[in-house]
């Protein structure tokens, strides 16, 4: 999996990034840069990359889901973060339940059935946190059904993970009854039938980022090792693109920005990351937040948060 990039000159990476919105100015050519370019390699469902990029390093730069990036950590795969949130959100209003079937609250989660895409899903993990640490759910006592394995080969799920029938989805499991509540995220469509576990959602997720100071990221960007090792130029290249990308196209609304940048400014939300993937068996050991860095990335964005 080793790379060779010049030592010098212009470089062009191989790219996973979707169309996010903090990213459309980068992708679509309105900044420019000098010393980059990117040949983007695109897949319907920007997830679809996670595999290749973890398993056969195929990229050299791009988005990564935050939890596939601790497992990789965990597991020695050559990436190193930057400190770039590519897409956040609270993430409350992910669990629902049909409505038509009874009311679903957190209490009555334990010894119930919960559908996820997989057990170490970003947003499942979250939301897993978030029900144990708010609500008093225990995970361990939840049959989680799940349709995908983990984007690292190595990973073994815990025994409450059941394997869906092929060809079923956690939408149509939810609205046959086969489980009970579904974790739907991005996926939720608009559907009166379904209806969030968690109470007035938005209100909770906006009281837990008062209390917490926590804003759970789902991906953020990546580098192949080697080329942050050979080309720290590139990396901090890199970051500048993504940051103009993210201040035009994303801008923060009410004195709140759902994509920090820069090491302190999301450590708290890093440290809470860590935290439920450990707790959940995701990752194997805890890891510090400094370690998510290596020597180029840690620094980047750190005269952002120096006075003057």
């Amino acid at each position: 999996m080793r790379k060779s990039y010049p030592t010098k000159g212009a470089v062009e990476l191989t790219t996973l990034l979707a169309d996010n919105a903090s990213t459309m100015s980068l992708k679509a050519g309105r900044i420019a840069s000098e010393l980059v370019r990117f040949d983007y390699i695109d897949f319907p469902l920007v997830f679809d990359g996670f595999k290749p990029m973890v398993r056969e390093g195929r990229f050299d730069f791009g988005e990564l889901a935050i939890v596939t990036y601790l497992q990789a950590l965990a597991w020695g795969k050559p990436l190193v973060l930057l400190p770039a949130v590519i897409g956040a959100r609270f993430q409350h209003h992910c669990i629902c339940h049909d409505a038509q079937r009874g009311v679903i609250k957190p209490a009555d989660l334990e010894g119930r059935r919960v559908a996820v895409r997989s057990y170490t899903q970003t947003t499942g993990v979250w939301v897993r946190g978030i029900l144990q640490e708010d609500y008093g759910v225990d995970p361990a006592g939840v049959t989680w059904v799940c349709f995908e394995d983990s984007h690292l080969e190595e990973f073994t799920d815990p025994p409450n993970v059941v394997r869906a029938e092929e060809g079923t989805t956690p939408l149509g499991m939810l609205l046959s009854g086969e489980v009970d509540a579904a974790l739907l995220g991005s996926d939720m469509p608009a559907d009166p039938r379904l209806q969030p576990v968690i109470a007035d959602p938005k209100a909770a997720g906006l009281a837990r980022y008062r209390r917490t100071g926590v804003i759970p990221m789902n991906h953020m960007a990546v580098v192949h090792a080697d080329l942050a090792a050979r080309r720290p130029d590139v990396v901090r290249e890199l970051y500048r693109l993504l940051l103009e990308s993210r201040d035009r196209d994303t801008p923060a609304g009410d004195g709140l920005q759902m994509r920090p940048f820069g090491v302190e400014a999301m450590r708290p939300s890093l440290e809470t990351a860590v935290r439920f993937a450990f707790a959940q068996g995701v990752i194997p050991r805890p890891i510090e937040v400094d370690e998510l860095f290596d020597d180029t990335t840690r620094l980047l964005g750190i005269r952002a948060h120096l006075p003057g």
